[in-house]
């Protein structure tokens, strides 16, 4: 266990380029300048003098203390960006450029919320940067600077500076905003330092066997600890590429994968749906994944079915069931928290369908041969590494025993301090107490789950359940049978949420339809009564209102997941009003 200290993102830094100085660090394989993939590599020296030069620049820049917004496209600049602003005693705050598309007004929220006094960039967006947030969109005196007028900056002072503390705040991580406003977490060095060794040993990381590899975006929680914080504290080289390379062409990131043996990697759910359905077979015969050693599925439910598409899919490239590895994880906790046994094939287990919809009640395993229709797979997601979860009655605060449904409250060295500048929310979610235990604070998810066999089963989000007639239906669930009801719908790009109606809640589902598709009536008509029908038999549900909306309607947050909320505020706001009668 390291110094306390010392226990900061940049002593760990400074630590391994003291130690293998020449040792490559980071890789960017950069597609948008050569389609076979550009390689682009640091050294931990090289790193460290880079971020060190940053970090001096900063401080002399008065960012000691302040927010520091880090937009830049994903790249080693990125990470140069990030850990300068850590090291100087800022608080970095990682966000997106404003080129990411239906998400403009979110950065203008960010920005606005974190109250940067600086934006650091790199020199081809200066320009745009400097132009593009009007007095609105960007906090009074906000400055967009670049490493270019850092450098300029440490040569015009003397000043001398102290080394930032394991407590102080090293950056703000914005939730992804799928079920309300985004707020920002605050993670202190110590939380990042501590979560990123709770990954390590859970996922059984070695240095000298491991590397990873990612295309998850450096602003987004998992694509931060992954990629970078990980690497640093397990001293292992990293390989990223951009997210829009992968949603090109997903056989880059698997080629990836096969180029770089002991590779840990991690997307959620829908990229290995995506990758089985993009990757054809010419291509599946030049990889090799047996080599590879985590192929973390998390940041959103993970569906049975995904697992067996890929294992299916990929099994002649070496693919073992092993390698996937179930997990869960939230901001709130810096990300990991959870992650199926190292070494074991992922457990899948059929739950009756009709209990778990009893809220708080018992859930009853059925057996593979039982109605699938009746039935729900759940993924366990294992067990926590060096934090502790209760399954509670969100109502009682009482913990609910193995085998009962409840909210998932976390408590741990890695769960942050609370929300930037919303102590009442920051009270409610980070501060709960269980009725039964008097030893300190818990943080409360808003997730479902339940304990079964020793395992943490993750059911759904308490604000997204759809509760009609007293039953509770998850989502994610429903919207699995929908996308597979008609080859119409689009994979992954709808949702299913409760609308008021006279007669109390019901359900609404709101679909894209595929760009090949022409929605003329008929067809219309043709998915519905699909849809209906497979609702219907396989949740004992009547939709209430099925929209079929074209490509490129449904909200997602920045991290990919489907905004639900957003979705139904759009549909009671009235936004689609062309659909089908039905």
């Amino acid at each position: 266990m390291p110094s306390l200290v010392k226990d900061t993102l940049s002593h760990h830094l400074a630590h391994v380029a003291a130690l293998t100085p020449d040792e490559t660090a980071f890789t960017f394989v950069d597609y948008g300048k050569d389609p076979q993939g550009a390689s682009t590599s640091l050294t931990w020296k090289q790193l460290d003098d880079r971020v060190g030069a940053t970090a001096d620049g900063l401080r002399c820049a008065g960012a000691v203390g302040r927010r520091v917004a880090i937009v830049a496209p994903q790249g080693l600049e990125y990470i140069v960006g990030f850990l300068g602003a850590a090291r100087a005693g800022a608080i970095a705050v990682p966000v997106f450029t404003p080129s990411l598309p239906g998400h403009k007004e979110k950065l203008s929220a960010v920005l606005q919320d974190a109250s940067p006094a600086l934006v650091w960039t790199v020199e081809e967006l200066r320009q745009s940067l400097t132009g593009s947030f009007a007095p609105n969109d960007s906090p009074t005196g906000c400055r967009v600077i670049t490493e270019r007028d850092l450098r300029k900056a440490v040569k015009q002072s003397s000043a001398e500076f102290e080394d930032p503390k394991p407590t102080d705040l090293a950056y703000l991580q914005y939730t992804s905003g799928s079920t309300r406003v985004p707020s920002g977490v605050e993670i202190t060095h110590s939380n990042v330092c501590t979560n990123a060794r709770q990954a390590l040993e859970a996922y059984d990381i070695r240095r000298g066997r491991n590397c990873t590899v990612g295309w998850l975006p450096l602003y987004h929680d998992m694509g931060l600890v992954l990629a970078v914080a990980l690497p640093i504290i397990g001293h292992l080289p990293s390989v990223l590429m951009d997210p829009l390379a992968f949603i090109q062409q997903p056989g880059r990131w698997l080629r990836l994968l096969t180029r770089y043996p002991g590779a840990i990697t991690a997307a959620p759910n829908f990229a290995y749906d995506y990758a089985v359905q993009r990757v054809g077979e010419e291509e599946r015969a030049g990889l090799s994944l047996g080599s590879v050693s985590a192929m973390v599925n998390g940041s959103e439910p993970i569906a049975a079915r995904t697992l067996e598409r890929f294992q299916a899919a990929f099994s002649h490239a070496g693919m073992q069931r092993r390698i996937m590895r179930p997990s869960y994880g939230l901001a709130e906790a810096t990300v990991f928290v959870c992650a199926s046994h190292a070494g074991e094939e992922p457990t899948v287990t059929s739950f009756d369908r009709k209990a778990l919809g009893q809220g708080c009640a018992r859930v009853v395993e059925v057996a593979e041969a039982a109605d699938q229709q009746a039935a729900v797979d759940l993924v366990a997601c294992g067990r926590p590494t060096g934090q502790e979860i209760a399954v509670v009655d969100p109502t009682t605060c009482r913990r609910r025993e193995e085998g009962q449904i409840g909210e998932i409250w976390l408590r741990g060295p890695n769960v942050g301090r609370g929300y930037w500048r919303r102590p009442d929310q920051s009270g409610t979610t980070f501060g709960a107490v269980l009725v039964d235990d008097g030893s300190g604070s818990w943080l409360r998810t808003g997730d479902l789950g339940v304990w079964h066999d020793k395992q943490l089963y993750v059911t759904g989000r308490l604000k997204d359940l759809v509760i009609v007639d007293g039953t509770n239906h998850y989502p994610h669930d429903i919207e699995e049978t929908v996308q597979n009801a008609h080859p119409a719908v689009r994979r992954h790009r709808l949702a299913a949420f409760a609308a008021p109606t006279v007669d109390g809640e019901r359900l609404v589902v709101v679909a894209e339809h595929g760009r090949e598709l022409d929605p003329g009536r008929l067809v219309q008509d043709e998915v519905a009564r699909a849809v209906r029908a497979a609702v219907a038999t396989g949740h004992g549900l009547a939709v209430h209102d099925f929209v079929l909306v074209p490509p490129g309607s449904v909200p997602h947050t920045t991290s990919g997941k489907v905004a639900r909320s957003a979705c139904r505020d759009r549909y009671l706001a009235g936004e689609w009003t062309v659909r089908p009668h039905v």
